[in-house]
């Protein structure tokens, strides 16, 4: 079991991510906090997708090697597109969040919620 852990030391350390990007996400009010954690939770799933995609002995896939093991780009490029869409989503939630302070003075959910019933 020892052996197994220190072996894919990776899979456990993207679990670890999925985990705190979790309870963050779920246990936190402040909106602020929540956007933390989702980054947190990405970056276990980036780690886990790269990890899946490594080859050991494997070469990139251009023609001349003459390994007959390659390595196949489409986790990396996948990983790529996914870090930029994450920095959108990034940048859109915290500029939503600043106009939800400008408009209720707070970051916690819950006093936001509270604030919504009574309007």
């Amino acid at each position: 079991m020892i052996d197994l852990l220190t072996t894919h030391y990776n899979y456990v350390v993207s679990v670890l991510l999925f985990g705190i990007g979790l309870y963050v996400v779920m246990g936190s009010d402040n909106l602020v906090k929540k956007v933390i954690g989702m980054n947190i939770f990405q970056v276990g799933i980036f780690l886990f997708f790269v990890t899946i995609g490594y080859v050991d002995g494997g070469v990139p896939p251009v023609v001349g090697h003459g390994q007959t093991t390659f390595v196949s780009p489409l986790p990396h490029v996948l990983i790529l597109t996914a870090i930029v869409v994450g920095v959108s989503l990034t940048a859109v939630a915290l500029a939503l969040i600043i106009r939800i302070y400008n408009g209720y003075g707070t970051l916690d959910e819950s006093v936001i919620k509270e604030v919504q019933v009574d309007d």
